[in-house]
């Protein structure tokens, strides 16, 4: 119903921020890294989607395009609503789920306010072949050679780096950098250079 909404920002709260756009007041909730790129009495534009559910009307504004996409991702995801996609959006940037997802790292979701360890694994079921499938067709299946699938890989290096300390995001993050490795010997030492870097 609505792409975006452009005018000048009247108000900013913890979830949302009123913008003012042809004399009328628009309520938007939005991610807290929304939130960050929005100044009071400056000009802002902002992606919308309109969420109706029994009877209540929210309107949800999205600093560009792509975190709008994946907020509408994880609506699709069975049993997660509005607030718990804002929650993941808030603490996570879209490549960042995207990330957690290929990866196979539930452990990534874990800062994510309202959202547990079934939950995060339940989002990653459920877009896990879209996303693979957009990451260049991969799937965690072995390989034709008998060496397992980069997805595979990368599983088990983020659970052997997560069993070293680093929390789930800081791993998938490293781990989804590297697009070629040997074993997952290879990755996690690539991974671990790449972290170093800093």
């Amino acid at each position: 119903m609505y792409a975006y909404i452009r005018g000048t920002v009247d108000e900013l709260g913890a979830d949302r921020a009123i913008v003012e756009a042809g004399g009328i007041g628009y309520e938007l909730f939005c991610s807290s890294m929304t939130l960050k790129t929005l100044t009071i009495g400056s000009q802002a534009k902002l992606y919308t989607h309109l969420h109706l559910a029994e009877g209540i009307q929210a309107l949800y504004g999205f600093a560009d395009p792509e975190e709008r996409e994946m907020f509408r991702r994880l609506l699709n995801v069975s049993r997660i609503g509005p607030k718990v996609a804002i929650s993941v959006l808030s603490t996570m940037t879209p490549s960042d789920v995207r990330a957690a997802i290929v990866t196979d790292n539930p452990a990534a979701f874990d800062r994510v306010s309202g959202m547990g360890r079934k939950t995060a694994q339940r989002v990653i079921l459920e877009l896990g072949e879209s996303i693979r499938s957009e990451a260049g067709g991969i799937t965690p299946q072995k390989a034709e050679t008998g060496k397992p699938s980069l997805p595979t890989m990368q599983s088990e290096a983020v659970a052997a780096l997560t069993s070293l300390g680093y929390d789930g995001l800081t791993a998938s993050r490293a781990v989804a950098k590297i697009k070629e490795a040997d074993s997952v010997e290879d990755l996690i030492t690539k991974a671990l250079k790449s972290m170093a870097k800093g």
